[in-house]
């Protein structure tokens, strides 16, 4: 009897300890990266259940930051919109070490695409962006930003 109750609070501690790996694994995404070009800064946290991602930083010259809306956005009623804290990223699901089945909104062309996410390295993040099937697709990297 002593032996079943053992083996039952052993395997109870290997399944709490399995879902805090998996918990942290989840959360490696957190934190602000930066765009291919270098451009803007985008914000990834946690929303319920998926990840997000915001722009938190766009790089400019002249101007204020209030000025930058989402001027090539297909639906006109957005095009209002600032960009600066616009979500970009929505949707995305962890399993297997990718986020996936999420939403990715370039502001550049005001197209949205289905996109997973990969980590490669601990400050490298795998961007994949599709429109339909996945096997017509870009894939780029951000760099996670020092603090």
């Amino acid at each position: 009897m002593k032996t079943c109750q053992y083996a039952s609070v052993v395997i109870l501690l290997i399944l709490l300890g399995n879902e805090s790996v998996l918990a942290q694994s989840k959360s490696k995404i957190i934190g602000v990266w930066l765009n291919t070009e270098k451009t803007a800064q985008i914000e990834i946290m946690e929303n319920e259940n998926e990840m997000i991602g915001k722009l938190v930083w766009i790089q400019h010259e002249v101007g204020d930051l209030e000025e930058f809306t989402d001027m090539v956005n297909s639906d006109t009623s957005l095009r209002n919109r600032p960009l600066m804290g616009l979500t970009i990223l929505e949707g995305l699901k962890y399993k297997d070490g990718i986020w996936s089945d999420g939403k990715i909104y370039d502001p550049k062309s005001g197209v949205t695409y289905a996109c997973d996410l990969q980590l490669k390295k601990k400050d490298i993040l795998e961007i994949k962006g599709y429109i339909g099937d996945s096997w017509v697709s870009r894939t780029v990297e951000w760099n996670r930003v020092k603090k």
